[in-house]
């Protein structure tokens, strides 16, 4: 799959491969008070996860998927970039086709 070619509305993997990894972290209150709260895990470290899946990600990983709290997500979602490692871990983590950056061919 070529970089050119990626939509991340097509995978969230991401968003599904650890529950452990949508923490809060330089997020002030005013910004997590934004997150509805049936999102926000019990010990409101982090988003709440069914599983390894972000509760705010709706749809299939794979094939179509969004945030559903895309305009107040957390800052670490916002870091996750198309080919960076965590990007790479979860597609592999999820069966899907990797990611070619252009120069890594």
């Amino acid at each position: 799959m070529d970089a050119a070619d990626f939509d991340c509305t097509s995978c969230g993997a991401c968003c599904a491969t650890s529950s452990e990894w949508p923490r809060f972290t330089l997020e002030d209150d005013a910004q997590i008070a934004l997150i509805p709260p049936e999102l926000i895990s019990a010990d409101e470290g982090g988003m709440r996860c069914v599983g390894a899946r972000c509760s705010a990600l709706s749809g299939e990983i794979g094939k179509t998927t969004a945030c559903t709290i895309y305009a107040v997500r957390p800052d670490v979602c916002h870091a996750c970039m198309p080919g960076d490692p965590e990007c790479l871990f979860a597609r592999r983590a999820w069966g899907l086709p990797p990611l070619v950056l252009p120069g890594s061919a």
